[in-house]
Order: C-alpha cells, then sequence, then structure tokens
C-alpha cells in the first residue's frame, strides 16, 4: 500500500484495490513480453512466456469489498488462485488481508483470456498453459 492509495475517508480507495490486483497477478504470473527489462522471475512464469503477437487480457473483474482496507505502512497481504479454467480462458481468484489484523477486506476474481493482437479472436489454452496453471488450481474459493 502506498500514501497516494488512500482516500479522503483513510482507507485504501476502489480505483487502487484494482491496481493492488494487478501488481499481485503480475509478480505471481510474470509481465506481458516487452513490458519493461527482467526482474525477479515470477512464481507461475505464464504471461512472460506467451508466445509473440498474443495478449493477456483482462475479461471481467468481480470484486467484493468486505471491509475497508485501511492504510498502513506495509503492504497488504494477497493470496492468488487459479479457479476455473475453460478452454480459452481461467479465472484467477484473490483474497486481500490487513496485513496487521489479517481480516479479509476484498474477495475478487478476474477473468483473462489469451487474444491474437492481429485479429483480435480469443486463443485457445494450450496444454503446456494448462498444465502450468494446474497446481495453483483451487476448485472452491477461500470462503
Amino acid at each position: 500500500m502506498r500514501w497516494g492509495d488512500m482516500d479522503a475517508y483513510g482507507h485504501i480507495n476502489n480505483v487502487q484495490i484494482v491496481r493492488i490486483l494487478e501488481e499481485a497477478r503480475i509478480a505471481a504470473f510474470g509481465p506481458p513480453q516487452g513490458a519493461g527489462l527482467p526482474g525477479t522471475e515470477p512464481l507461475v512464469p505464464l504471461f512472460n512466456e506467451i508466445p509473440e503477437g498474443t495478449l493477456a487480457l483482462v475479461v471481467e473483474h468481480k470484486i467484493r469489498y468486505v471491509r475497508t482496507l485501511e492504510y498502513r505502512n506495509v503492504p497488504a497481504l494477497v493470496q492468488l488462485w487459479i479457479g476455473a479454467v475453460k478452454g480459452a480462458s481461467f479465472d484467477i481468484h484473490y483474497l486481500v488481508q490487513d496485513p496487521v489484523t489479517r481480516e479479509d477486506c476484498v474477495r475478487a476474481t478476474s477473468h483473462l483470456a489469451f487474444v491474437n493482437e492481429a485479429t483480435g479472436r480469443v486463443l485457445r489454452l494450450t496444454p503446456e498453459q494448462k498444465e502450468r496453471l494446474a497446481p495453483y488450481t483451487r476448485v472452491h474459493p477461500v470462503p
């Protein structure tokens, strides 16, 4: 959490929550190719190993604000896991917790798909991509 993420009510603004989800997603699965310079290897090199000309796009976000995430001078805790993996898309689930109290603050899901940059068509997930996601898949989200 950054000082500038706080709004006039003293908690992290909802727009910044979406940024926190994005940062957690990129930290876990890697940045898309061509984005910045190499850094540390992600836990699951998924986005940084997609073929040239393929975009990893968010199709939809669902966000439930369970309680306000108050600003603290330490990072929020974010758990990620893979939900439904379909033929051409998959879900990433998030649980954002207060870093001090460990209380649940946000439960969210991002629905993603790989898209051919030139044609705009959705691409089917390869067996290798599905295999890479499998160890991080949970059927039931955290309550």
